[in-house]
C-alpha cells in the first residue's frame, strides 16, 4: 500500500488530478449503475409477482379435489413437443409430496418453507421466493395454503397443502444480464472520457503553473529577477494571486537587489574620500622618515590630527554600516526591554552639550516609558541631537522637549529645503549645502529604522521662525508597567 502512495505521489500533478477525476467518476458511474440495475431489478420482479398473483386466481378456481385424488407426481412426455405452460402449479403436502397440475410440467423443487406453509394453514399466508425446476432453470415461486376435500363422501377428510405456483425467470434473467453489460461498457466509456477529460482539464488549469515553473527555473538559472508573469487583473482565482505573489517577490528581490548594490557603491564612494586623506597623509609622514627631511611640528601636527580626524570619521562610518547592515527579521524584539525614555535624552543631551558646549540647549523632558533596545534608541537620539548640534549657529538654542511620548527637537540654523525633506532618511543622502561639513549620511537612516522598529515614527519639518524640527512618537505610558512575579 504504502509502495503505491510513493508510486502516486511521484506522478506529475497533471497526471494524478487525472487519475483522481477518473476515480470520482468511476465511483459515481458505478454507484449509479449499481443504483439503476436494483431498481430495474425491483420493477421487473413486481412485475413478475403480480404475474403470479394473476394466476393464483385463476388456478383457485379448479377443482382440487379431482387432482388430489389422481396426484401426478412425475412430468410426462404424452404431449411429445407440445410447449409447455408459462406458469407451474403443484400442490405439496406436509410430508412433502407434490401434486402436479400438468403432466407436461416440470416439478418446482420443493423446499422446508414450503412444507411450514402446508403446515399452517392460513390462506392469507403468502410467500415469494427465487428457486429452481426439475431441470435446474430459475424460477419465480409464490406459495400460499389451501385446505384440500381428499374424499367427496366423507366431507372430515381434509389435508393440508401447500399450493406453489411459478415463473421462469429467463426472460427476467437475460434482461437484467443486458442491463449490466450495457451498464458496464457505459461505466467504461465514462470512465476513460473522464480521464480524458481530466487530461485535457489538467493540462489546462496547470498552463499558468507550467509558466510559473518556467519563471522560476529560469530565475533561478540566470539569476534574471526582471521577468514578470502576465497575470489577468480580474482573475482572482489561486493560480493569478500565485503569480501576482510571484511578480511581488521577483519585485521585492530586484529592489532588494538594488539598493544592496546602491549601498555598496555608496559606501564605496564615501570610504574613497577619508582613505585617500588617510593615504596622503600617511605618505607624506612615511616619506618624512625615508628621505630624513623633517615636517615643520605645526605641519606635522596638522597632519597627525588630520590622520585621526580621518580614522574617526571611517571608524564612525564602519560602525554606521554595520548597524545598518543588520538585517531587520525581528530578531531585535529579543534585545527591546521596558526603558525609560526621559533617562536615554538625559545621557543624550549630556553628550550633545560636550559636542557644542558654545549652545545653548534648553529641555523639558517628562517620564514616559517605551519598549525599545536601549543602545539603539539612545544612539538615534544622539544622531538627532548631533544634527541640531551641526546645523546650529555659533551661540544658537536647542530645544528639547519629550512629552507624552513625542520628542521634538527644534534647531535654528538654515533650514532644509521642502524638496529636500523627502530624501533626508535615505542611505548617504547629504544636502548640497552639507557636503563640507562631517558626516557619512546614515545618522538618519539608522534613525528612521530604530524608531520603526520600536513601532514608532520620526519625520523633520521646516520650523515657523527658521531652523528644522525633529519629531519622534514612541509608543508607550507615563508609568511603568507593573513587574511580572
Amino acid at each position: 500500500m504504502n509502495k503505491v502512495v510513493r508510486r502516486f505521489r511521484s506522478l506529475p500533478i497533471r497526471s494524478r488530478l487525472a487519475l483522481l477525476v477518473a476515480a470520482a467518476v468511476a465511483f459515481a458511474v458505478a454507484a449509479v449503475s449499481v443504483t439503476c440495475w436494483f431498481i430495474v431489478q425491483g420493477k421487473l420482479y413486481d412485475q413478475v409477482d403480480g404475474d403470479l398473483k394473476s394466476s393464483y386466481r385463476t388456478i383457485l378456481e379448479d377443482d382440487f379435489e379431482a387432482l388430489v385424488r389422481t396426484c401426478p407426481q412425475t412430468p410426462s412426455s404424452t404431449l411429445g413437443g407440445a410447449p409447455r405452460p408459462q406458469t407451474y402449479a403443484q400442490l405439496v403436502r406436509v410430508d412433502g409430496r407434490v401434486c402436479l397440475f400438468s403432466n407436461n410440467m416440470p416439478q418446482v423443487r420443493v423446499t422446508s418453507a414450503d412444507k411450514a406453509v402446508a403446515k399452517d394453514p392460513d390462506p392469507r399466508t403468502a410467500r415469494l421466493r427465487n428457486g429452481k425446476d426439475s431441470d435446474g432453470n430459475s424460477v419465480r415461486v409464490l406459495t400460499t395454503a389451501v385446505i384440500v376435500k381428499e374424499s367427496p363422501f366423507d366431507q372430515s377428510v381434509a389435508a393440508d397443502y401447500a399450493l406453489v405456483i411459478a415463473v421462469p425467470l429467463k426472460g427476467t434473467e437475460s434482461t437484467l444480464n443486458e442491463l449490466a453489460l450495457i451498464l458496464l461498457l457505459v461505466s467504461g466509456i465514462g470512465v476513460v472520457g473522464a480521464g480524458a477529460a481530466g487530461l485535457t482539464v489538467a493540462r489546462a488549469g496547470l498552463r499558468p503553473v507550467d509558466k510559473l515553473t518556467e519563471a522560476v527555473e529560469h530565475v533561478a538559472r540566470t539569476e534574471d529577477l526582471d521577468v514578470r508573469i502576465p497575470v489577468d487583473d480580474d482573475s482572482d482565482d489561486e493560480v493569478a494571486r500565485l503569480s501576482r505573489s510571484f511578480n511581488s517577490m521577483t519585485s521585492a528581490l530586484a529592489s532588494s537587489r538594488e539598493l544592496q548594490q546602491q549601498l555598496i557603491a555608496d559606501a564605496g564612494h564615501e570610504l574613497r574620500t577619508p582613505l585617500t586623506s588617510l593615504r596622503t597623509n600617511i605618505e607624506l609622514l612615511t616619506r618624512s622618515e625615508e628621505t630624513g627631511r623633517p615636517i615643520p611640528e605645526a605641519d606635522r601636527k596638522a597632519l597627525l590630527a588630520s590622520v585621526k580626524a580621518q580614522m574617526t570619521e571611517l571608524a564612525a562610518l564602519i560602525g554606521d554600516l554595520q548597524e545598518l547592515s543588520r538585517p531587520d527579521t525581528g530578531q531585535h524584539s529579543c534585545r527591546t526591554q521596558i526603558v525609560a525614555w526621559q533617562d536615554i535624552v538625559d545621557s543624550a543631551l549630556r553628550r550633545a552639550r560636550l559636542r557644542g558646549p558654545e549652545l545653548t540647549i534648553t529641555a523639558d523632558v517628562q517620564p514616559w516609558f517605551v519598549r525599545a533596545e536601549p543602545t539603539a534608541l539612545e544612539r538615534a537620539v544622539v544622531n538627532i541631537l548631533d544634527n541640531a548640534v551641526k546645523f546650529s549657529p555659533e551661540g544658537g538654542t536647542i530645544e528639547v522637549r519629550l512629552t507624552e511620548g513625542v520628542l521634538t527637537v527644534r534647531d535654528h540654523g538654515p533650514g532644509i529645503p521642502a524638496d529636500e525633506l523627502p530624501h533626508v532618511f535615505d542611505r548617504f543622502w547629504r544636502s548640497p549645502s552639507a557636503r563640507a561639513l562631517p558626516g557619512s549620511g546614515l545618522g538618519l537612516s539608522i534613525v528612521a529604522r530604530t524608531v520603526q522598529q520600536a513601532g514608532g515614527d520620526v519625520s523633520l519639518s521646516p520650523a515657523e521662525t527658521g531652523g528644522t524640527v525633529a519629531t519622534v512618537r514612541l509608543p508607550g505610558a507615563p508609568t511603568p508597567p507593573p513587574e511580572v512575579p
